[in-house]
């Protein structure tokens, strides 16, 4: 409760839209009711009595009861709130008026206690939407407030839209169709930031990362040609841009992937068939461990010496693992 007092009170807006989200799940909860108790009757023993002096179960006060009271979950303050305050109205829906307005979210959200509007209106007067209720906003965007008592009728636009009525087409997109009442904007060539056409010859203006060449086409910079990556990266060059990857752990310096692609080997490395591969140290002529009890082991790029097997390092040297007895 406390924390409920502490939060900030929602606007006139928020509240209204609150108001028909609350009436729009109340009538769903009731369609669903209406599915749950549909098969079921009195269950009293004698049935055609109960039908002929209680009325059917169909229409009966006892199935009404039973919808109303999984209308809301008990912590839904709203919805509660919501039953608790039009329930006659609801009752003189059931017994009354279900015939001639089947439609309850219709009757009871927008016509009788007036917290919805119906689709592709709203605000407190039910207004149209721009571009009109049966297409708001030519049906390439949102109205705000749509089918609600909020919002002031503006259109939010797909990405492919722009405009008050979402009929221009925006950077990216050309249009393949446009008249009154329609919009059709398709996406422009990736070269192209504005375009009037699907090709890159069609480009009006370039993309960052590509220029117009002879023919007035929209083609690729190589960003590569400059050199734009560290000594131990090379270029890679994509479509409107460039990457700068990590040459191989054998190269120094490199012009691609890979360790045929070194301008020079690392140290540890010999050029061998055009590739820089790895020297075995351990193979060389002369010994590089040359401690008694001990063993070369190969490395990428180098080598380790480690006590031979049955010994252990202490203090510089390679001495034998002394085991003890039970």
């Amino acid at each position: 409760l406390l924390l409920l007092l502490l939060l900030p009170a929602p606007g006139a807006a928020e509240r209204r839209r609150l108001a028909c989200a609350t009436c729009r799940g109340l009538v769903e909860r009731f369609n669903q009711g209406l599915a749950d108790t549909a098969k079921k009757n009195f269950g009293g023993g004698n049935t055609a009595w109960e039908e002929k002096t209680l009325s059917k179960y169909e229409s009966s006060e006892i199935r009404l009861v039973e919808i109303i009271e999984n209308l809301c979950d008990s912590s839904n303050f709203e919805c509660n709130n919501m039953v608790e305050e039009h329930e006659e109205q609801i009752e003189k829906w059931w017994f009354k008026l279900k015939k001639k307005y089947p439609d309850l979210f219709k009757w009871f959200c927008i016509e009788t206690i007036e917290v919805c509007c119906p689709p592709g209106t709203y605000g407190p007067d039910c207004l149209a939407c721009r571009g009109g209720s049966e297409r708001p906003c030519h049906g390439n965007g949102h109205c705000d407030g749509d089918g609600t008592r909020s919002g002031d009728g503006s259109c939010s636009c797909k990405k492919e839209y722009t405009g008050e009525f979402c009929l221009d087409c925006s950077d990216g997109y050309f249009s393949t169709l446009k008249n009154e009442t329609h919009s059709v904007c398709t996406a422009c060539h990736a070269a192209c930031k504005t375009c009037t056409g699907s090709s890159n010859k069609d480009c009006q203006d370039c993309k960052e990362g590509w220029v117009k060449n002879e023919e007035a086409a929209c083609v690729d910079i190589d960003e590569c040609d400059g050199s734009p990556c560290k000594d131990d990266q090379y270029c890679l060059n994509t479509d409107g841009s460039f990457s700068c990857k990590a040459c191989d752990a054998s190269c120094v310096g490199c012009t691609g992937e890979g360790s045929d692609k070194c301008k020079t080997c690392a140290s540890g490395f010999i050029k061998e068939d055009e590739k820089c591969t790895d020297i075995n140290e351990c193979t060389l002529p002369e010994k590089v461990c040359t401690r008694e009890n001990e063993d070369c082991v190969n490395t990428k790029g180098s080598y380790k010496c480690v006590c031979s097997e049955g010994f252990e390092e202490k203090d510089g040297t390679c001495i034998p693992i002394v085991k003890t007895g039970k």
